[in-house]
């Protein structure tokens, strides 16, 4: 019996959001120029209320990438009807910066759980060429990352990392 130790399988981020693909580029997700998202660990949506910096390490000159962020756990996560919900997306990213340096054309909505602990996810996938995304959602609500990366013949992810955020209650913030 196989023992699954990719904490992106263990969160169901494969699964819920991807299907399973092996990395081919690290992608490093930072807020506050100090916070850096590891997966699985939680953040309060007070220390996420600004984009963070996305720098991608292995592209090159020629690469271009396309980010997405997206909570697949709204509007609960025991009752995910409205899955996903799109919380930005960036494309036209050049391998060898970061994501600052690409064209948003979703802009960056901070996260707001409002039941139980959400799952915040960045996906990263390889263009094949400048400009590829052009079908961009009209809708943030019932999002498909899939549907997207399909309709825009992005392929498989190449990078992905996740974090858990909650509603904070007077109680927590101490």
């Amino acid at each position: 019996m196989a023992i699954i130790s990719d904490p992106l399988a263990i969160g169901r981020v494969i699964g819920d959001v991807v299907d399973y693909f092996t990395p081919s580029v690290k992608m490093s997700v930072t807020y506050n120029s100090n916070r850096q998202i590891f997966n699985g660990h939680e953040l309060f949506p007070s220390a996420v209320t600004t984009k963070p910096k996305v720098h991608i390490h292995g592209g090159d000159m020629r690469s271009f990438f396309t980010l997405v962020m997206t909570d697949p756990d709204v509007p609960g996560p025991s009752d995910p009807y409205l899955r996903e919900h799109l919380h930005w997306i960036v494309t036209d990213i050049p391998g060898t910066t970061d994501a600052s340096f690409g064209k948003e054309v979703v802009s960056y909505e901070m996260p707001r759980p409002n039941i139980g602990i959400h799952r915040f996810v960045f996906i990263l996938y390889k263009q094949k060429r400048r400009q590829t995304v052009m079908k961009i959602p009209t809708s943030m609500d019932c999002f498909d990352t899939r549907k997207f990366a399909a309709e825009n013949d992005l392929g498989n992810p190449v990078a992905a990392v996740f974090f858990n955020a909650q509603r904070e209650t007077a109680a927590r913030r101490r």
